[in-house]
């Protein structure tokens, strides 16, 4: 073991460094070799100055013969695993810089050249049984020289693995700088270091989800027996699935978590906030958060073809200076499209991301006022109207977002409420196909047009409108709502933010009410009219019988004429 004070040239076969380095150090170690191998460095041992950062101190790893060669990997303060990096040539590099604490930092590494294609038996796998055994190459003679093996084990969803060495002997070192077996909670050797072990023992190991990785290296000095290891999975306590739930509508955002999903991760109610701290959640049985789109933090993105708003709650430990629980946000998005506001929810846990979606609908209505003041809506069905009369139609959006805009970009009226044959437009693309159709300019959360009113040929007594509505984010000055009547051709590469429709009606002339003998929604000057009208239905009624008992009585006198022309009855003898 050589004793380098900063930097050096390597070219042996093997070799392992101990590292002694102060403040202000930035040392350059290179290992190339004519080998036409690959290179296996690792880092068994570090000890940065407490509380540094990876910007100030670190191990950085290059794939080649500098420090501009690609960069391999880094190792830092914070670093949860045993370091082990690999080359795709014969040549390595790394530099260790340190910041100005006074503080004596050690490194322990190693490395070896290796080839690749050559393969160790039984030097890890995958295990994905209920339950199973692991050992290590040559159990129970010792193990090879320059022995690196991963065992990745995968149990059952909503499971955790408990990993027994029944027999343990690796060479002994305090720190486990030689030969040494790490254990990570999940499925990568990056991170999640549950524990490195050597020497005798017979250590235990709990993972905290249904994957385990078990790592052996070893290095060219002092091999023994290795180990004999049986893992066991049982099922997870708790809520596994995140318990949470999202709901979406077009003003608000309500995100509702359970108390007992939270303790199943080892957190509760007071270490939850979101993008505003200030906006705190109602706690029942469960914690409640409910707010309107705009506020707390929310981000809205437009793509488009979408608006969606985002929200996190973030998940920290409270009241310490270090943490070995796992990150957690739970990120809530409204997505509004296509006629449905989309709900997606999801768990991050570190690199870990769990989803669950729901689908709702916009909040839009559409009906008449009585004026182009538009500020007394007509509450009647069926909307009774003179023919020709002027009606006035306005589209509502139920919205706390202040930046939108309602656009009226279709609107067809038909006699049916199906909308099926006939049908008539009255605005197409934006465009007013009829002559009396007046569109007003888009005013926040409204769109309004008039139109005058009539009645569809072969006797429909009523008039249905459907509306398609165009919502866009007034902050996009391109959007659709902004371009108003244009062509079928433009229409087809114009985008719009998001779509729906709605249908108003019926309405129907004031005749077809006399005619119901409505009369007492009718207004006084109409009642008036309605004795003039009973007065001539018996004039009516009257000429009618006159002519009728005129035919009879012609009728009559023609008969007996033709009697008298020698046409007569004979009775019928009875038996």
């Amino acid at each position: 073991t050589g004793v380098p004070r900063c930097g050096a040239a390597l070219h042996e076969l093997h070799k392992a460094l101990r590292i002694e380095l102060n403040a202000n150090a930035n040392c350059v170690w290179q290992i190339q070799r004519n080998a036409n191998q690959t290179i296996r460095l690792v880092f068994s041992y570090f000890k940065f100055a407490p509380s540094s950062s990876c910007e100030t101190e670190s191990i950085k790893v290059y794939d080649g013969p500098s420090t501009s060669s690609p960069l391999l990997g880094q190792v830092c303060n914070n670093t949860d695993a045993v370091p082990v990096l690999q080359s795709s040539s014969d040549s390595l590099t790394f530099l260790i810089t340190t910041n100005s604490v006074a503080f004596t930092r050690n490194f322990f590494v190693f490395y070896y050249f290796f080839s690749p294609e050559t393969k160790t038996e039984n030097c890890g796998g995958q295990l994905t049984g209920p339950n199973g055994t692991l050992t290590s190459p040559n159990y129970p003679a010792p193990y090879p020289e320059f022995t690196y093996c991963i065992w990745n084990i995968q149990t059952a969803k909503n499971s955790k693995i408990n990993l027994q060495f029944q027999d343990f002997f690796l060479e002994l070192d305090q720190n486990c700088q030689f030969d040494f077996t790490a254990v990570y909670d999940g499925p990568t050797t990056n991170t999640g270091l549950l524990g490195k072990v050597c020497g005798r023992a017979q250590p235990t190991f709990e993972s905290s989800s249904n994957v385990m990785t078990v790592v052996l290296s070893t290095d060219y000095a002092n091999s023994y027996r290795g180990f004999s290891a049986q893992y066991t999975s049982t099922p997870l306590p708790g809520p596994v699935e995140p318990d949470t739930f999202l709901t979406c509508s077009s003003d608000s955002m309500k995100i509702v978590l359970s108390k007992s999903y939270l303790a199943s991760i080892g957190y509760n109610e007071t270490h939850l906030q979101l993008n505003d701290p200030s906006c705190s959640p109602l706690i029942t049985d469960s914690v409640i958060f409910s707010f309107p789109l705009a506020s707390c933090g929310t981000t809205k993105k437009d793509d488009g073809q979408s608006i969606t708003y985002t929200n996190i709650i973030s998940l920290s430990a409270t009241g310490n200076i270090i943490t070995r629980e796992k990150g957690i946000q739970i990120i809530a998005k409204c997505k509004m499209e296509n006629n449905s506001t989309l709900e997606v929810i999801y768990i991050t846990e570190n690199n870990i991301i769990q989803n669950t979606t729901a689908v709702g609908r916009y909040n839009v209505s559409m009906s008449f006022y009585d004026s182009d003041a538009f500020s007394k809506p007509v509450r009647q069905s069926p909307y009774y109207v003179d023919l020709n009369q002027s009606l006035f139609a306005q589209v509502s959006l139920h919205s706390t977002d202040p930046n939108l805009l309602v656009f009226v970009d279709t609107c067809i009226a038909s006699p049916q409420p199906d909308f099926g044959s006939p049908t008539y437009d009255l605005i197409r693309s934006g465009c007013n196909k009829d002559d009396t159709v007046v569109t007003y300019p888009p005013l926040e959360h409204y769109g309004r047009f008039k139109f005058n009113a009539f009645r569809f040929l072969r006797s429909f007594p009523s008039v249905y409108l459907q509306c398609d509505i165009l919502i866009c984010d007034s902050n996009n000055a391109n959007s659709r709502c902004s371009q108003g009547c244009i062509s079928r051709q433009k229409r087809a590469i114009s985008s719009y933010t998001w779509r729906t429709n709605t249908v108003v009606g019926p309405i129907r002339l004031k005749r077809d009410l006399r005619s119901a003998d409505h009369s007492e929604s009718l207004p006084k000057a109409e009642l008036e009219e309605t004795p003039n009208l009973q007065r001539y239905s018996f004039y009516t009624l009257s000429l009618v019988v006159l002519i009728s008992n005129i035919i009879i009585v012609v009728a009559v006198i023609l008969k007996y004429h033709k009697r008298q022309a020698g046409y007569s009855y004979q009775k019928i003898q009875s038996s």
